[in-house]
C-alpha cells in the first residue's frame, strides 16, 4: 500500500503545487498524500498554504495533514494572546521572537506585524478567516499507516503511540533523532531542517530546508522501500 509523504511546508505555496504535480505525475491525483505539519511561519504565503490544503480535502484529495509546532502559534494567539509555546527555549512569544516567522505569517494575511500586540490581536481576529484557525487548531496529531508513522517531530521512544505528549510529538529532539531503536513503523517526520530528505533507518526526515531556501521534498514510500520524487523520477533513499 503506497504512500506518499511532504516535509515542512512554512508558507511556500509555489513550491508546495509542485510538490504536488511530482506526486501526480508518480501516483496519480487520488494518491494518498501525508504531510508532516508547519504549514505556515517563515515563508511567504502562509495564507495560501493553508487555503490550498483546505480546498483540496474539501475536493476530495486523500491529504493528511498533521499538526507541526508552527502550526499551533496561529490559533493560540487568536484563542489566548499572551500563551507562549513551552517549545521556545528562548520563551519569546511567537510575535516577538525574530526566528520563528510570525511576521511573515501576519502579512500573508494583509496584516502590518509591527503593530502594538493589542491592535494587532483585534486586526488578525478581523483578517484571518475562522475556517483557517479551526483548521490549524484540529489538526491530528499523527497519522498510521501500513508504510509509516506520520508525525511532525517524532516520537517518545518506548513510549505507547497512545501516551505520547502532544508536546513530544511536535517538539522532540533529543532522545528521538539520537535513537536507534526499533520503533516499529518507519517514522516518517520533518521538524529538524536538513539539506535533503534523509533515511536514518529508523525513521525518515523529510524537513529539507524550505523554510530556508531550500527544497520541499516529497516521498513515496512503497513495500518499505523510500524514493525521493524529483523532477526527473524517483530516485532511491538508502538509510544511513
Amino acid at each position: 500500500m503506497r504512500l506518499y509523504a511532504i516535509g515542512d511546508i512554512h508558507g511556500q505555496l509555489d513550491l508546495l503545487k509542485a510538490a504536488h504535480e511530482r506526486v501526480f505525475r508518480d501516483g496519480g491525483r487520488d494518491a494518498t498524500v501525508a504531510h508532516v505539519g508547519d504549514l505556515i511561519d517563515r515563508g511567504p504565503d502562509s495564507r495560501g498554504v493553508v487555503d490550498h490544503l483546505m480546498q483540496g480535502q474539501r475536493a476530495g484529495r486523500r491529504w493528511i495533514v498533521t499538526r507541526g509546532n508552527h502550526d499551533r502559534f496561529l490559533p493560540a494567539f487568536l484563542r489566548q494572546t499572551d500563551w507562549i509555546d513551552p517549545g521556545v527555549g528562548s520563551a519569546e512569544h511567537w510575535v516577538d521572537h525574530p526566528g520563528l516567522g510570525a511576521a511573515e505569517t501576519l502579512a500573508s494575511y494583509g496584516l502590518d506585524p509591527g503593530l502594538p500586540r493589542d491592535r494587532l490581536l483585534a486586526e488578525a481576529r478581523r483578517a484571518v478567516p475562522a475556517e483557517h484557525a479551526d483548521f490549524l487548531a484540529a489538526l491530528p496529531l499523527w497519522f498510521l499507516h501500513p508504510e509509516g508513522l506520520v508525525v511532525h517531530a517524532g516520537i517518545r521512544p518506548g513510549v505507547d503511540l497512545r501516551d505520547q505528549s502532544e508536546q513530544d510529538l511536535v517538539w522532540i529532539r533529543k532522545g528521538f533523532l539520537d535513537s536507534d531503536a526499533d520503533h516499529g513503523p518507519l517514522i516518517v517526520h520533518g521538524h529538524t531542517a536538513l539539506q535533503t530528505a534523509t533515511h536514518h533507518g529508523n525513521r525518515l526526515n523529510l524537513d529539507g530546508g524550505a523554510a530556508y531556501g531550500r527544497p520541499l521534498c516529497a516521498v513515496v514510500i512503497e513495500g518499505g522501500a523510500v524514493h525521493l520524487l524529483t523532477d526527473d523520477g524517483r530516485v532511491p533513499l538508502i538509510p544511513e
